[in-house]
């Protein structure tokens, strides 16, 4: 029996990152501590509503593309 353990590749803004924990879209968001209100966020092409991000988990070669608001005058 192996003792590797799976990793997941994910894009995240075009970057690649790995992880091996079963992490949601919200737990990505708090990680890199990104404002929830003041974003839109793309998941594998589509937009992505925020009632879903806590339900979402990240999966191997997802696309996550995050746009934030810049608000001004």
């Amino acid at each position: 029996m192996s003792n590797k353990r799976d990793f997941k590749t994910f894009f995240l803004n075009g970057q690649e990152y790995y992880t091996d924990d079963n992490i949601t879209l919200l737990d990505l968001l708090y990680y890199f501590d990104y404002n929830l209100s003041l974003l839109v966020l793309e998941y594998n092409n589509f937009i992505c509503n925020k009632k879903n991000w806590d339900k979402i988990s990240i999966m191997n070669n997802d696309k996550i593309e995050i746009i934030t608001i810049v608000g001004g005058g």
